[in-house]
């Protein structure tokens, strides 16, 4: 067994339980649906983290062709899991009530989530820098705009409870990130 193959195990258990958390969710907004006030953007949100969980999942395959791991290395890429699963974990609560209101969770907690999803972006820059750096990948030219674009977005996302750009920015994000993975990272694995 690789390190990478042992390592792997961990981080695909904590996305698993990111994405599991979402279809519980989503599972749950099923079931009391006669009951619950259900929010458009909270559901797209919840279309994107799993987007977003499946393509890191997806993209960490490159980690495979690194023989030998640091202990930084490792930090860097279980933090990353570990970000994607609290994502998760903010958008659905662990408890949703017949009577739940997702619009009003999502404004309250609209800080957190986006203000989280930032710091994600900022864990990627890294961990796909290193990537490049140990010839596991290419750096592709449009990343630095990419994300720059994305971490600004988050960054207003969080300031603001403004309706119509949560709105906007729930379809922008799954259009702007699945463009860019389709494009670059997962054509290229699949490729």
């Amino acid at each position: 067994m690789t390190v990478f193959e042992y390592l792997s195990v961990l981080l695909s258990v904590v996305m698993g339980l990111g994405l599991t958390h979402i279809l519980v969710g989503f599972s749950k907004s099923v079931h009391h649906r006669d009951t619950l006030k259900v929010y458009w953007v909270h559901v797209a949100w919840g279309v994107n983290v799993i987007v977003y969980i499946v393509g890191i999942w997806w993209g960490m395959f490159w980690w495979s062709g690194l023989p030998e791991w640091t202990f930084v290395e490792f930090l860097l890429v279980f933090a990353y899991t570990v970000s994607l699963f609290l994502l998760a974990s903010i958008l659905y609560p662990w408890d949703i009530p017949p009577d739940f209101d997702f619009e009003d969770h999502f404004y309250r907690n609209r800080s957190w989530f986006f203000g989280l999803l930032t710091v994600a972006w900022f864990i990627d820059i890294p961990e796909t820098v290193l990537k490049a750096e140990g010839g596991l990948r290419g750096l592709p030219p449009s990343y630095w705009g990419f994300v720059a674009v994305i971490i600004l977005s988050a960054v207003i996302a969080a300031l603001t409870g403004n309706r119509r750009f949560h709105a906007a920015f729930a379809v922008f994000w799954f259009l702007w990130v699945t463009s860019y993975l389709t494009l670059t990272t997962l054509g290229q694995i699949a490729g």
